[in-house]
């Protein structure tokens, strides 16, 4: 009984095993190659699958995701003879399982090579100052001639990118010193042009200054002479509404004689000839009131006839030591 109890677990085993080898399980976005004795069968996509156990067998597992592959700095001669490092980074996809198995013995080195030779190629074109500042033409033109070259591969380019453009440390110094130049003189520049706006500013904030002081002097000016004539008509109608006699506008005429002689620099004043008219106006008046005050039968100083022409005396102002 011994030995048919060894067979048997013998047989449990194998089909045990036979069972496992059958049912193959394939991740999400991920295919399997099949090979029956060593000729591709099929690919087994995501899911459970069945196969023939001793058969068929799994050649390699695929993933179908988008994959990303750093490539370290590579040197590049450009069109000036200038030695770059490039450091690239592609993002690439599987769309075919079977032909990246087949195809290509290892499609990620492939894909490494010809990165470095295209990329040769495209920067052997081009001076430093265009590498530089041409990233999106040298990703374009790369990412186009990897996508052709992959697409019978299987593998779909996505992306290429241009992680970092290292020149030489002597062309790092010069363009830092011709970057620090330029900064300056836009620095100087911008001061330039502030202080120029704010001098323009200043000057347009004093003229409009002047120009609103002007304007307020004539207004003050206008109202001024408004006044004054106001209060002249003013005094006028207010000396005829109380109808002034002769006698009073004389006095009044003498009371102003010390202020039209005012002032240490009058060295000479006219008089002018109505002033006897006052004179004898004035005296005939005080004579009525006064011993001295002759009148025409107290036999009072007679005062001589004036011309009553518009004519003026000359009289020099006594000064004062």
């Amino acid at each position: 009984m011994e030995p048919v109890i060894i067979v048997l677990v013998i047989l449990v085993v194998l089909v045990f095993i036979a069972l496992i080898k059958t049912i193959q399980v394939i991740p999400q976005a991920s295919a399997a190659i099949v090979e029956r004795f060593g000729r591709y069968t099929r690919t087994l996509n995501a899911g459970l699958n069945i196969v023939v156990p001793f058969i068929d067998t799994i050649r390699n597992r695929i993933d179908l995701r988008e994959q990303v592959v750093p490539f370290p700095p590579q040197p590049v001669i450009t069109q000036d003879n200038l030695v770059v490092n490039i450091d690239t980074v592609i993002y690439y996809q599987v769309t075919d399982a079977r032909a990246a198995t087949y195809e290509v013995a290892s499609y990620i080195q492939a894909i490494e090579q010809l990165t470095v030779t295209t990329l040769r190629n495209i920067i052997g074109g081009m001076d430093l100052e265009r590498t530089l500042t041409s990233r999106e033409e040298i990703n374009a033109a790369l990412r186009g001639v990897l996508d052709e070259a992959t697409g019978k591969w299987g593998i779909r380019v996505n992306r290429v990118e241009l992680k970092a453009i290292e020149p030489p440390t002597s062309i790092q110094d010069s363009m830092e010193k011709q970057m620090r130049a330029d900064r300056d003189k836009r620095a100087a520049i911008l001061t330039a042009e502030g202080t120029r706006q704010a001098a323009i500013l200043t000057a347009e904030g004093e003229k409009q200054s002047q120009i609103l002081r002007a304007e307020g002097e004539a207004k003050a000016a206008a109202l001024r002479a408004e006044g004054e004539a106001q209060a002249v008509r003013t005094v006028f109608e207010a000396i005829h509404a109380g109808d002034p006699d002769q006698k009073l506008l004389s006095y009044q005429y003498l009371q102003m004689l010390p202020k039209i002689a005012e002032g240490d620099a009058n060295k000479l004043w006219i008089v002018p000839s109505e002033i006897g008219d006052a004179l004898k106006g004035l005296s005939g008046a005080m004579g009525n009131f006064g011993p001295l005050g002759g009148g025409s039968g107290n036999g009072g100083a007679s005062v001589p006839p004036q011309n009553n022409g518009p004519s003026t005396e000359r009289r020099e102002k006594p000064s004062i030591d």
